[in-house]
């Protein structure tokens, strides 16, 4: 079979390529795929730590309210509780990470030596071991950042309602609200059955919340 067409016209010749010309002659696009993979740690991370922001925060807001009324004490507490946490949360991912990139860069000397003995490695995968590196200071900014979101949700609820019972009633309200969501965050990126995981952080988190107000009711009210 002939791969082109020739016509005429007036004499002139022209040739028309045919479909499986067109087929061969159209370059081939590479599709590069995504590593969802890592973004997915990522994501998983910072919903994790905006979860313990929320229930951390919210606990210490819900133990003094249940000695303290007033809700300038309320709010100091939870933003306290907003710094203290995202400071330590910050540092601790920094240590942990830059731990970790430590391992890491030594293992890469290593190897670059036993590549130099054994044979020269290519400049390509040594800028891409590179750029696998951990990053210290962007975990620990995530980390604080996350924390401060998950935290912000009993802050917000809390600061403009005065009456008290009101006041508590919204903060586990939006806090119940916001473990749903971040239940179910967390269920979607780490493929977990959906209501399961949902059910676990929600009682987990009220749990906290119940435990942390009944023990400080206990101490406050025996006079400590």
């Amino acid at each position: 079979m002939a791969s082109n067409v020739q016509t005429s016209l007036n004499g002139a010749k022209f040739t028309i390529p045919t479909t499986h010309d067109l087929e061969q002659s159209t370059p081939e696009i590479e599709t590069k795929e995504f590593d969802y993979s890592k973004r997915s740690q990522w994501l998983r991370a910072a919903v994790l730590g905006a979860n313990d922001g929320l229930v951390s925060t919210a606990s210490l807001m819900m133990g003094v309210g249940a000695v303290k009324q007033d809700i300038k004490a309320m709010i100091l507490t939870g933003f306290a509780g907003l710094v203290a946490g995202a400071c330590s949360m910050a540092i601790g991912e920094f240590v942990s990470v830059y731990s970790q990139l430590d391992i890491e860069v030594t293992q890469m000397k290593r190897e670059k030596q036993k590549g130099e003995l054994g044979g020269e490695r290519s400049e390509e995968e040594e800028d891409g071991e590179k750029e696998s590196l951990p990053n210290p200071l962007q975990a620990a900014a995530a980390s604080a950042l996350a924390f401060s979101v998950g935290a912000m949700v009993p802050l917000l609820a809390a600061s403009f309602i005065k009456e008290y019972k009101v006041r508590v009633g919204v903060v586990v309200g939006a806090v119940s609200l916001a473990l749903v969501v971040f239940g179910w965050l967390g269920a979607m990126l780490g493929k977990a059955p959906l209501l399961r995981s949902v059910l676990r952080v929600l009682i987990g988190g009220l749990l906290a919340m119940a435990i942390t107000f009944g023990l400080t009711k206990l101490i406050g009210s025996s006079g400590l």
